[in-house]
């Protein structure tokens, strides 16, 4: 990491010599500058950071007024947001370890230190500092949409089921994407030095995909909530509504191919002009073409047909895959609810939930038939509001 401006180092040392040392080491270093304060004691360190901003504390163990990692949380507690590098002597290797694990980045044997070392571990523990703020921001930022999302839903009337179903998705549907952010950033700063590029950049990749994942989520129990509370918005623009329904089949496409999977589209009667809220729309189709390929067995076909009646649109999505149990059918539409023999398919079980919430926007009806081991077919029938 290439830094412009000059990287201030508070050094928490009561032996003079070892301070006049580590500051002629950074004298040395030709890649950056620096600028270091130098305490002997914890209280003037405190005192310090009260008054001024720091990229980095370098800390003796051994303080006058301070002993082993007593020091640690006082630090961290007045100032979380600031790297930290542990400055240990030989005998004392196992103490500085433990000061890491405790929340410090690095340490240092000082017997062994040099001007590159010095200024390597400097950097590095900015490094690490920085990614666990950044990460610990995202967390914050994620727990406070959970929190606003549960207080919606806490909001709507005859929310007690739908209340227990949400706090048990939280457990694991957003508990499993932040392990993954938290290994991903652990493993990042335990061993930053020994991961190639391509090992990091997978890690961050890892990060972002679980991030987008928790944000979908979200979104898709914000969506519930304000069906629930009547406050889905409803915006009728006129749509050619053949070429609506050829675009979302290109938007699965590629998920049909990854399956290779024959995506079959198939239109009966006149479709006139109409008026169609698109986004509605999206929300249902989307649903129901995703979940049929997602479900259908390799090779098989997906169908969807579009048939205009004299006041009425039907939407027919049909596959040949594993079918739905007679006994879940039922509570199918509900949040959080999936077939019990979905297996290891992955799925939040709130796609069908968002799709029926839309028909009834609507003003419409939404039906299966299903039967398992030999396919499944929504019937989905919306009112036609001519321009």
């Amino acid at each position: 990491m290439v830094v412009s401006y000059s990287v201030k180092i508070l050094l928490i040392e009561d032996n003079l010599a070892e301070a006049r040392l580590l500051q002629e080491f950074l004298m040395q270093a030709q890649s950056q500058e620096f600028t270091l304060v130098h305490v002997k004691r914890l209280g003037e360190a405190l005192q310090q950071l009260t008054q001024c901003n720091y990229d980095v504390i370098l800390l003796d163990l051994t303080l006058p007024d301070s002993e082993g990692l007593s020091s640690l949380p006082l630090l961290i507690d007045l100032a979380p947001s600031i790297a930290i590098v542990v400055l240990t002597n030989t005998n004392d290797e196992e103490l500085a370890i433990e000061a890491v694990r405790r929340g410090a980045q690095d340490y240092l044997i000082k017997r062994q230190v040099n001007s590159d070392v010095l200024v390597r571990s400097l950097r590095h523990a900015i490094e690490r500092k920085q990614v666990l703020e950044s990460l610990r921001t995202v967390n914050e930022t994620l727990q406070i949409r959970v929190e606003e999302r549960t207080a919606e839903l806490m909001k709507a009337n005859e929310l007690n089921q739908f209340k227990s179903e949400f706090v048990s998705m939280l457990s694991h549907d957003i508990r499993s994407p932040l392990n993954t952010i938290l290994l991903a950033a652990g493993l990042l700063q335990n061993y930053d030095e020994k991961l190639t590029k391509e090992k990091k950049q997978n890690h961050l990749q890892m990060i972002g995909s679980a991030i987008k994942n928790m944000a979908q989520l979200l979104d898709e129990v914000s969506f519930i909530s304000k069906a629930d509370s009547g406050k889905l918005p409803f915006e009728l623009i006129c749509l050619d509504l053949e070429a609506f329904c050829h675009q979302l089949i290109e938007e699965v496409q590629l998920m049909a191919d990854e399956k290779h999977l024959t995506l079959v589209f198939a239109t009966f009667g006149q479709l006139g002009e109409a008026l169609w809220d698109k986004s509605l729309l999206r929300h249902i189709l989307g649903n129901l073409l995703s979940n049929a390929i997602k479900y259908s067995l390799p090779g098989g076909i997906v169908r969807f047909e579009l048939i205009s009646q004299e006041k009425t649109v039907i939407f027919r999505i049909q596959d040949w895959g594993i079918g739905i149990p007679k006994e879940d059918q039922k509570r199918l539409f509900q949040p959080f609810q999936r077939a019990d023999n979905v297996g290891s398919i992955p799925g939040t079980g709130l796609g069908l939930a968002i799709a029926k919430k839309s028909v009834e926007a609507y003003g419409g009806e939404i039906t299966v038939n299903s039967q398992v081991g030999v396919g499944t077919t929504f019937t989905v029938s919306l009112p036609l509001l001519e321009v």
